[in-house]
């Protein structure tokens, strides 16, 4: 392969490539290193990431003791912070089965500020401190007197929590994030920002370190509904690319707010709704008007609904071509149904999913299971079926809730807990590089081919082979006479591909030392 000025401008046989070797600046001989595209996270927030990475990360806690020491050390390494924030507990993974209480938090920091999320980021616990910080917040949906906050009260404490964050403090989250996802061979992420989430200034503060400084490409999603073409106006001056991301139409399974059908397994409920069908069409609609690619958050089967109702009407007003073109994006897409599968076929909307939600929370004995019911469960995240029925995949982590670990992704899509929905490891990987371009726009980008641009990973991997899990994978060929390149075996257990070398637009973002 031949790079130059930050564009793929040659690729051929090893023999050929000989005669270049005059020509070119520098020569790298990779030893037998396989080379591909650079990943695609197509949906990440950035700056918790960051903040989990260097701060208080929840997610490793084998019990609610565990957690509560964590909390504590934390608190005593960390005196000068005026809020302690924290991530990832999951009660689920616990002996106790319940989340630590406001009492134990208070006890744990000493009195101080804190704000934990749990691993899905739809809910959070606080201490009786940072409760003090937010007037009125008694007063909102979602809190609870004793248990974790959701809904209106969950984002009016992250608001605070956040704004004690300084701007140094976000900038070198922001740093630690991109580095940690270069390392991952990963070259472009779509960040998921929006008013309920994090803040204008940390959408255009991380827009702007991107532009200053090497790293991966990012992309910025504002996640706010669109009532007028003027509020358009102010997503362009955000310079975000489109109106969507985490647009919540509901929220989590785990936190039992993903909007349901029918009630959870255990739960008497159907969880909540942020945006009904008519929002929805609405903002479709004046997005389409005016050429920006719209998106929501949705998990529930109701939630699904909704957006397909709400995009259904887009077609009718705007045109179901001008829909098809803008290639709207459905963030999280869990409970989907043979209806709501051919519905996004229909009108081109890109699922962006996350495969390590299945290995996480999947099973017969998951969170899912609890939460839905096996027959429910079993359900979800039907890759095979989306992707035979031509709906386009893109595939992130949405990070800090699961890591940034792209093979690990692709490893989980083609090992999906319900055998039904697996899909070829090549399909899986293809979702997760040119499958996060495309749903940007840019079909020339996740490629290596000449015009292409050179944004590409280099590992240190074991045997290829082209690998299909069993014979109801879905959307590639696996017959070896096919021609089909092969990929690292992503076997459970076996070790993943290990980052070399991570290039973006030609330029060096990360290389492995002594690698």
């Amino acid at each position: 392969m031949v790079v130059d000025g930050g564009v793929v401008a040659w690729v051929g046989s090893e023999g050929a490539a000989d005669s270049f070797a005059d020509g070119v600046d520098s020569v790298v001989h990779l030893d037998g290193a396989l080379v591909t595209p650079a990943f695609t996270d197509a949906h990440v927030h950035t700056t918790a990431t960051g903040l989990a990475l260097t701060g208080l990360d929840l997610g490793g806690a084998a019990s609610l003791g565990e957690a509560l020491a964590r909390v504590a050390a934390h608190a005593a390494a960390r005196p000068g912070d005026r809020v302690l924030l924290g991530h990832g507990w999951d009660e689920t993974r616990w002996p106790e089965r319940r989340p630590p209480s406001r009492a134990e938090l208070d006890g744990a920091t000493g009195g101080r500020p804190l704000y934990l999320t749990r691993t899905d980021v739809h809910s959070a616990v606080v201490t009786t401190a940072l409760l003090d910080l937010v007037p009125g917040v008694t007063a909102l949906p979602g809190y609870a007197a004793a248990g974790p906050l959701t809904r209106d009260a969950h984002h009016a404490v992250r608001a605070a929590a956040y704004a004690a964050v300084t701007p140094a403090q976000r900038a070198a989250a922001q740093r630690a994030a991109l580095a940690h996802a270069a390392a991952q061979g990963i070259g472009a992420v779509h960040e998921c920002a929006g008013p309920d989430i994090s803040s204008e200034d940390d959408l255009t503060a991380l827009l702007a370190l991107a532009a200053e400084e090497p790293g991966p490409r990012v992309l910025g999603y504002w996640a706010q509904a669109v009532q007028s073409a003027e509020d358009l106006d102010r997503l362009r001056d955000l310079g975000a690319a489109g109106a969507g991301g985490d647009l919540f139409v509901d929220g989590s399974i785990g936190s039992h707010t993903a909007w349901l059908h029918a009630p959870y397994a255990d739960a008497p409920h159907t969880g909540v709704t942020h945006l009904d069908a008519d929002t929805v069409a609405r903002h479709l609609t004046l997005c389409t008007r005016e050429g920006v690619q719209a998106g929501f958050h949705a998990i529930g089967d109701a939630a699904i609904g909704a957006v397909v109702a709400g995009v259904r009407a887009a077609a009718e007003e705007a045109g179901a071509d001008r829909v098809r073109a803008l290639r709207h994006r459905v963030e999280h897409a869990e409970m989907m149904t043979r209806e709501t599968i051919a519905a996004f076929a229909e009108f081109g909307l890109v699922a962006s999913v996350q495969p390590a939600f299945d290995a996480t929370w999947g099973g017969e004995d998951g969170m899912y299971a609890r939460r839905l019911g096996g027959a429910r469960a079993r359900t979800l995240n039907p890759f095979a079926a989306m992707s035979r029925a031509g709906v386009p995949l893109a595939l992130g982590s949405d990070s800090p809730v699961t890591p940034l670990d792209p093979w690990g992704a692709v490893r989980a899509a083609a090992f999906h807990r319900t055998p039904e929905h697996r899909v070829s490891a090549r399909a899986a990987f293809t979702a997760h590089t040119r499958g996060g371009r495309r749903a940007a726009g840019r079909d020339d980008a996740g490629v290596l081919v000449p015009g292409a641009p050179a944004d590409y990973a280099v590992w240190r991997v074991g045997d290829l082979v082209v690998q299909a899990p069993d014979d109801r994978v879905a959307n590639w060929s696996t017959d070896p006479r096919s021609g089909t390149p092969g990929l690292p075996d992503l076997t459970p257990g076996r070790e993943l591909p290990t980052t070399l070398l991570t290039v973006v637009g030609g330029r060096t973002i990360f290389a492995r030392p002594n690698g």
